[in-house]
């Protein structure tokens, strides 16, 4: 009984598992780059300088602060969901997570060296982080994975060929031949 139910749970948790893992990691580099090129506007730069210069108990403040400023937008939003308003509580609940998860993951940066003196988060922070490699490198190995990771290869080849540029390559090649009288 185990063993087909094993059979028949693993191939649609697994596309499940290797879906999220996928969307995690392309948001996540999303999410990097784009706070990256907010730090370096002045503001924002000189308060990175300070938060990486936080003793280790006020960079675990100001690490748990996204989470706890952004939990009255998330009762908002369930408050919405709750009085009918579903679409708008949804988009309010993804951008909230979205932004959280952007600035946990600037402010991880920036705080790290901080929280890992810090013993008890340092050990907390290696049991987690073997974890989750050992999920990842389950749902790395699947076939599932592999196959996402096609699909993505296939798709930066697409919109590489839609690059701007080479859309106004092609426009400025057609206007010509239309010149000539080779296109209709």
């Amino acid at each position: 009984m185990r063993r087909w139910l094993n059979r028949i749970l693993t191939p649609p948790l697994m596309f499940v598992a290797a879906l999220i893992l996928f969307v995690e990691e392309v948001l996540w580099e999303a999410a990097k780059r784009l706070m990256a090129q907010l730090g370096r506007l002045p503001l924002i730069h000189s308060l990175e300088a300070a938060i990486a210069r936080l003793p280790p108990y006020g960079a675990a403040a100001v690490f748990l602060l996204p989470g706890t400023l952004l939990l009255p937008v998330k009762i908002g939003a369930l408050w919405l969901i709750a009085h009918g308003y579903t679409l708008t509580g949804l988009q309010l609940i993804i951008a909230a997570k979205l932004l959280g998860t952007a600035l946990v993951a600037r402010i991880f940066t920036l705080t790290r060296p901080a929280l890992m003196a810090i013993v008890w988060f340092a050990r907390l922070y290696t049991w987690v982080m073997a974890w989750r490699a050992r999920i990842y490198g389950f749902v790395k190995a699947s076939s599932t994975w592999q196959a996402l990771l096609r699909w993505r290869a296939r798709m930066h080849a697409w919109f590489a060929r839609l690059k701007p540029g080479r859309m106004a390559q092609r426009l400025r090649a057609i206007r010509r031949l239309k010149r000539r009288g080779a296109v209709r």
